[in-house]
């Protein structure tokens, strides 16, 4: 056989563990798993599939090449078929498995990813849908993926159900359907296929070397995995389900119903007492609370508290927790295609639900020991307590304590930085509190934290997370602004006060759209200031201080709801469908500084990769490290300014917990 350089890798496997549910980690950790069939190309040759359910193993070249990171490996997912080989090398070809690390470390049952590439990345980076079949039908190939897929799926790589008819077995082997079987590997042949012809389509739109680096140190963080409190988790489930009992108990005494979680059933018993509920979703609950008599009140708090869902983060963290007591897995890279920012996966630390409570400690231990009655007597609404101790089931290996560091209001450092709004700038540079700032700002007078007008700060503060990105009144009051008690009214000059205060991000937003709008219509390269646009054989550009590049697919000009021109181009929209979105300049100003933002973490990856990273949220890196860590360094490095944006002031900060929270 020839010098191997690449492989292009595609495996269909099984296990008795639930893929969607679990992980991958997961997965391949049941004694029940196995690789099925291996389809492979050898630097860029014709595809040869490895029916390894019958005992037919790749040439020994292949199986070496796997682990020898001179090889470059690549897969449509690439990470499952990494830990899917480690896995299978460490039962099978010990010999031949290499893992990477130090001892101390807890990624050593994994193959490097450093020789790994992956072309989902390749495709969301040029912003193309994740799905290897969606990118297929994206790019008109003649060879696409084959439908049949996911029928052979569920057939061969799941446990089926025992019927009379199959004989009572539990799952599906190649003997109880030929026909299938023969199918099956030209469906792992073509994913193969497709896989090339996407690296072949996009190879005048390669992902640099840096955005690779990225996607190493993502692998990284999943192998390394995050350890979760056993007790605790084990214990709130439990606990959970006594509070939902009583509750039940407790509504189906006050009304009669026999299963009062029935929206059908609440919303007749609602009638009954003269109030007519279209939706008993969780704000139209809060809302009818303040408006019904008290005895529907209490039904009503009863049922809020019975159906809270966060706690389904701890049957996630049961369902993906590893041999080893931590769950892997964790981050999608790239997972918006849109900015390059990370999604969640499994467990979706992204959306954990605040904790607030100031005994943290002393409610986690009740529920560490099981202590439900103690729970409710010193707490009363037990579902909302496991909610706020959800964040503190991670906790740190033994020895071992978390330095959690994240950024200052990095969005907004980096708005004013890129629009140049100078007084914003300064107030950074001073570290001042910026909703105080704004609110000065807008309303002409000093604003002090608990101080002096210190009742408008609240109004900067909405002000700011609402207004940046051209919204109006409707995105005041998205972000909850009547709630705060701030009145209809009111809510149109807050709106023109922060954009007067704000005259360089507003007209920021504007050329960004006209740069836009001039690489569409005219196919002219321009730059608003660091950040530059372009058009290159039917898609727009743009390019970040990093070099990165957002890439918009078939953009094109349109109409928007009002008449107006707006740009248009094809995404992914809300419901995960490939459609014609629309977009305007402040809507691409979000991508650009949240793209940004996003640079400015795996910048700060990149800087500290030597510490154990086992998790990061938004602009926060959760890092697992020996106590002697001094938690100001890590935060001096995560502040240290990427030299792609001179003269930006960063700011991070940090504090040091044996679990998991909010400081």
């Amino acid at each position: 056989m020839e010098n191997i350089n690449t492989l292009e890798i595609d495996i269909e496997t099984y296990s008795d563990i639930d893929l969607g549910k679990c992980g991958v980690y997961r997965y391949t950790e049941s004694p029940n798993f196995e690789i099925l069939l291996f389809g492979v190309s050898v630097n860029g040759g014709s595809v040869a599939v490895y029916d390894m359910a019958c005992g037919e193993l790749p040439p020994e070249e292949i199986l070496s090449a796997i682990a020898d990171p001179a090889v470059t490996k690549w897969a449509h997912n690439a990470s499952f078929e990494r830990i899917c080989l480690s896995a299978w090398l460490r039962k099978n070809r010990p010999d031949l498995f290499r893992s990477y690390g130090s001892p101390d470390d807890t990624v050593g049952n994994y193959l490097d990813p450093a020789s790994w590439k992956c072309s989902m990345t390749l495709a969301a980076y040029n912003g193309l849908p994740l799905a290897l079949d969606a990118v297929g039908a994206v790019l008109g190939f003649e060879q696409q993926k084959l439908k049949e897929g996911k029928d052979l799926i569920r057939y061969f790589c799941v446990p089926c159900k025992a019927t009379k008819r199959n004989g009572g077995r539990t799952r599906n082997l190649p003997e109880h359907d030929r026909q299938k079987w023969e199918l099956f590997k030209k469906y792992n042949k073509r994913d193969v296929e497709v896989e090339m012809q996407i690296m072949e389509r996009l190879q005048n739109y390669p992902v640099p070397e840096s955005v690779w680096n990225e996607y190493h140190i993502s692998e990284n963080i999943n192998d390394r995995g995050i350890m979760i409190d056993h007790a605790l988790v084990g214990n709130a489930i439990q606990i959970n389900l006594q509070s939902r009992d009583e509750l039940m108990a407790e509504m189906s005494a006050l009304t009669g119903l026999e299963n009062p979680n029935s929206v059908t059933q609440m919303q007749g018993w609602l009638e009954s007492q003269g109030i007519h509920a279209d939706s008993l979703g969780k704000k139209d609950v809060a809302a009818l609370i303040k408006t019904v008599p008290d005895n529907v009140a209490e039904v009503l708090k009863l049922r809020q508290q019975s159906s809270k869902s966060s706690v389904k983060k701890y049957e996630a963290m049961q369902n993906t927790v590893c041999a080893d007591g931590r769950c892997r897995g964790m981050f999608l890279f790239y997972g918006a295609s849109r900015t390059g920012r990370f999604a969640g996966r499994n467990i979706q630390l992204q959306n954990l639900p605040q904790n607030h409570m100031s005994d943290l400690a002393e409610a986690r231990e009740l529920v560490r020991q099981g202590d439900f009655e103690m729970l409710k007597l010193l707490y009363g609404n037990v579902p909302n307590v496991l909610s706020e101790l959800i964040r503190t089931a991670f906790v740190a290996k033994p020895g071992y304590k978390y330095v959690v560091s994240d950024f200052s209001a990095i969005e907004a450092r980096v708005l004013s930085f890129l629009a140049g709004e100078q007084w914003r700038l300064e107030v950074f540079e001073n570290n001042g509190d910026i909703y105080c700032a704004s609110a000065s700002q807008m309303f002409h007078c000093k604003v002090v934290k608990h101080g002096e007008n210190g009742h408008l700060r609240q109004k900067g503060k909405i002000a700011e997370l609402a207004l940046g990105y051209g919204g109006s009144v409707g995105a005041l009051k998205a972000m909850g602004a009547l709630d705060m008690g701030l009145s209809e009214e009111e809510l149109p000059s807050l709106v023109e006060k922060w954009r007067n205060s704000n005259p360089h991000i507003t007209d920021y937003w504007w050329q960004v759209d006209a740069a836009v709008k001039n690489a569409v219509k005219r196919h002219i390269p321009s730059s608003v200031g660091n950040i530059h646009f372009s058009w290159q054989s039917g898609m727009l550009f743009i390019t970040l201080p990093s070099g990165r590049r957002l890439s918009y697919v078939k953009p094109r000009m349109g109409l928007n709801k009002f008449g107006g021109e707006s740009v248009t181009y094809m995404g992914t929209d809300g419901q995960k469908k490939w459609s014609r979105l629309e977009s305007y300049g402040p809507k691409f100003v979000e991508n650009i500084v949240q793209a940004v933002s996003r640079d400015i973490l795996c910048y700060a990856m990149r800087n500290l990769r030597e510490q154990f990273i086992c998790g990061h949220v938004h602009d926060e890196l959760i890092i697992e490290c020996p106590t002697g860590v001094d938690c100001e360094k890590v935060c001096k490095i995560m502040g240290q300014t990427p030299p792609w944006l001179p003269g930006i002031s960063l700011r991070a900060d940090g504090y040091e917990t044996e679990f998991y929270c909010k400081d």
